[in-house]
């Protein structure tokens, strides 16, 4: 994403924020795969038939935050239906454009910007990766739809996969760790490191605050974390990170731990933040095909913003 897009990014968050705010009303989880209409009928029991279908097409019905009106619309197990007091908009185009790296019949690769969930949250339901890609996806189809294989954090831009039908979704959810070669980011930390090259390894534990932390203690997540400096000035070191486990905040964890956070991390830090965004990029993405066996490589070119501290 250029520089001009990512203003119209950050100035069209707000906006959309403001006009459409939802109130859900409802929500259910999906057991088994069935047609959405047929759920909504075996779920909203207090409501007539004709009110059902209203609800779909007044565009207030959501399956994962994203608005569907079709009636044989497929569900599938662990999907989240939820009705909103309120028509759901579609997004504008002219705000967000999506960076599209790659897309086939079973998968689409974007770039993601940073201030972009990948999936709704408790707070966002309206501006995310995957509600911006059904959209896409139902333009020429309006009963296709999309599945999120993995997530990075909203304030982390980057490489973001989603597959295109359930059986691939399944195919890659399953066998993730041992598909996948290599997860790389870039991360600009404060500081300059004495030892310029090194691997954090730890357990990850969530605290009171719902924020992650390293621990001894095996009963957390093992989190294991590779880095290397790439470039560095007085106040700032370019780092290629690379995960051998996808913990929650892995990589922003374990360079808390060597003393030298990611710049614009108002969640670990604080820190300072020259860039105006979190400096964390995951830009290589690479993994076996789980079906013909490919091996896949996908990249997001890093930020101009990221190497123009070091120019």
């Amino acid at each position: 994403m250029n520089k001009k897009n990512e203003k119209q990014y950050k100035k069209s968050n707000k906006v959309e924020l403001s006009e459409n705010k939802l109130t859900i009303l409802k929500t259910f989880k999906v057991h088994k795969e069935e047609e959405l209409l047929e759920f909504l009928y075996e779920h909203i029991t207090n409501d007539s038939k004709n009110n059902i279908k209203r609800l779909l097409a007044n565009h207030q019905v959501l399956v994962n935050g994203a608005a569907t009106t079709q009636f044989n619309f497929k569900v599938y197990k662990e999907d989240v239906i939820q009705i909103s007091k309120n028509a759901i908009l579609k997004q504008n185009k002219a705000k967000i454009k999506l960076d599209i790296i790659y897309e086939d019949d079973e998968l689409i690769v974007i770039n993601k910007p940073s201030g972009l969930l990948s999936i709704e949250s408790d707070n966002e339901k309206s501006n995310t990766a995957y509600r911006i890609l059904t959209d896409y996806v139902q333009e020429k189809d309006k009963k296709a739809r999309i599945f999120i294989v993995h997530r990075i954090d909203k304030d982390t831009s980057g490489v973001l996969l989603v597959a295109k039908n359930e059986k691939i979704k399944n195919a890659l959810q399953h066998h993730w760790q041992d598909i996948v070669i290599s997860r790389e980011y870039i991360a600009i930390c404060e500081g300059k490191f004495s030892l310029k090259e090194g691997t954090v390894r730890s357990y990850l534990k969530t605290n009171v605050n719902n924020l992650m932390y390293s621990t001894n203690d095996h009963r957390g997540q093992l989190a294991i974390t590779h880095y290397k400096v790439m470039k560095e000035n007085n106040k700032y070191s370019l780092v290629d990170v690379h995960i051998d486990t996808g913990r929650k905040n892995q990589i922003r964890v374990h360079m808390g731990d060597l003393n030298h956070k990611i710049v614009g991390d108002n969640k670990y830090g604080p820190v300072s933040n020259p860039i105006n965004r979190l400096g964390l990029h995951a830009y290589i993405l690479e993994f076996i095909h789980p079906i013909s066996k490919k091996k896949m490589t996908f990249k997001a070119k890093i930020p101009s913003c990221f190497e123009s501290l070091f120019k």
